[in-house]
């Protein structure tokens, strides 16, 4: 959409429309998505045109109610939590994948437990349907294994680290930074983490439908931020966790172990993610592979179709655009 200018007599100059307002991307804590900050602190969403408002939740799951209630315009979630929604009807689109995890979620025992197997009839810990529900399930199956030969309770991530450091559960699904914090105290060691698992855990920045047809251009600019902040967290590591450490009161040196288990993905892996193959890193992988999950525990009553949900173009018109 264009306005005309007119100066003076008989002249005219084309411009563009001012955005209506910026777009609201929701994030929360999780090392692919704190690193928005670094395009803010950077100037990359100032450079590249893009008005973003970067909202911040305390709680995760509360911004996925959010965008699925329409009260963002974006937000930065996993796919797991993305299926469900889209099922139900939501006009949501991925137009950009911001990591995988590569370690930052873990499974872990206490220091006795040495297999899944001495599992059996223990009591471990996770969220239902969670992320790391969805991990330590992968990790009984690929071990020909039932996790329900266990006890499982239902906790947050945090109750559930707790609960392992204090010895009242033999096994917790946690992510980072738990792992370190049960690892630096002896309370525990990790049994399977997601470095084991390439693609299975792809996390995402999802947008409304109409969001993203009102603001194409707007949604291409900040696509073309988060490459440059995956570019800058790869050059200057020590720098990215000194940006992003204060946003969830960590200290920098403990942040730097949090980039190391996250594999974030820039122009090549984002064009891998956004295009059907047998490669992990492929979307349409791991929608297959999560679904079948989500089926197995009741969330989800078919498979999706991926190219319903995935925008490519948002990511191919950067790529051809960039500088």
């Amino acid at each position: 959409m264009l306005i005309v200018l007119t100066l003076g007599v008989g002249l005219q100059v084309a411009a563009p429309a001012m955005a209506k307002g910026p777009i609201t991307i929701g994030i929360s804590d999780w090392p692919g998505w704190v690193a928005w900050y670094i395009a803010e602190e950077k100037g990359y969403f100032k450079k590249y045109g893009a008005n973003v408002k970067l909202v911040w939740f305390p709680s995760y799951i509360d911004s996925v109610q959010a965008l699925a209630a329409d009260k963002l315009d974006a937000n930065s979630q996993a796919l797991i939590d993305t299926l469900a929604p889209i099922e139900k009807g939501a006009p949501l689109k991925v137009v950009l994948v911001t990591d995988n995890s590569a370690g930052n979620d873990a499974f872990m025992a206490q220091p006795g437990i040495k297999s899944l197997k001495q599992l059996k009839g223990k009591t471990i810990a996770f969220e239902r349907y969670s992320i790391e529900n969805y991990l330590a399930y992968t990790a009984f199956k690929r071990q020909g294994l039932d996790i329900d030969d266990s006890n499982i309770v239902s906790m947050t991530t945090g109750s559930a680290a707790s609960a392992l450091m204090a010895g009242r559960v033999a096994a917790a699904g946690v992510w980072n930074p738990w792992i370190n914090r049960i690892e630096q105290r002896g309370k525990g060691h990790a049994l399977f983490t997601s470095a084991s698992a390439p693609g299975l855990i792809p996390d995402l920045l999802v947008a409304q439908q109409k969001s993203l047809e009102a603001n194409p251009e707007q949604y291409k600019a900040i696509a073309k931020a988060w490459f440059a902040v995956v570019r800058f967290i790869k050059a200057h590591p020590q720098e990215a966790a000194a940006i992003m450490a204060p946003h969830v009161d960590l200290k920098p040196k403990e942040y730097e172990l949090s980039l190391k288990g996250t594999r974030f993905f820039g122009e090549k892996l984002n064009q891998k993610a956004m295009h059907e193959s047998d490669a992990p890193e492929s979307l349409y992988t791991s929608t297959r592979d999560t679904a079948a999950f989500l089926k197995k525990s009741g969330k989800l009553a078919k498979e999706p179709d991926p190219a319903s949900f995935i925008n490519a173009s948002v990511v191919n018109q950067a790529i051809a655009s960039q500088d």
